[in-house]
């Protein structure tokens, strides 16, 4: 599914519905959602506001140097929401001893990754999320 966001309250309400339609809780291991784009393509704010509709107050920020941030949720169909950004992995080894084979496999678990394809050879089958620039204001969301 495409859509065309033309502010950052369309944006929300894309994750809104994301959140509500397409998130179900597996029982084999961690629900996964990959964030692919650009920088500045929207990630972070749709990233952001998917948190929010579950909960989440604390600011979220794009955790480039703290590599993952854990949110607590309660209340939720999941335990955890883990927020992934592997912009700055140079290996994928570097992910496994951040233990990240333990963390895909807990059912409990809603793993948002920002840049993927970092990881690619390690990334279990997710839901893949891309955002494009079509223009200063304007961010094409494609769901899949």
């Amino acid at each position: 599914m495409d859509f065309l966001s033309k502010s950052v309250g369309e944006t929300a309400q894309i994750a809104a519905n994301f959140v509500k339609t397409s998130l179900a809780k597996q029982d084999f291991g961690a629900t996964i959602v990959g964030l692919y784009g650009e920088l500045g393509s929207g990630k972070t704010t749709f990233m952001k506001y998917l948190a929010l509709n579950f909960g989440v107050s604390e600011t979220i920020q794009s955790p480039t140097y703290v590599i993952e941030k854990i949110y607590e949720l309660s209340e939720q169909p999941f335990k955890h929401l883990i927020h992934i950004d592997a912009y700055r992995i140079e290996k994928e080894k570097e992910m496994i001893d951040l233990g990240w084979e333990e963390i895909i496999a807990d059912p409990k678990n809603l793993i948002c990754i920002e840049w993927p394809e970092k990881i690619s050879g390690i990334m279990p089958p997710h839901i893949v999320i891309k955002f494009d620039h079509v223009s200063e204001t304007e961010r094409k969301i494609s769901i899949a």
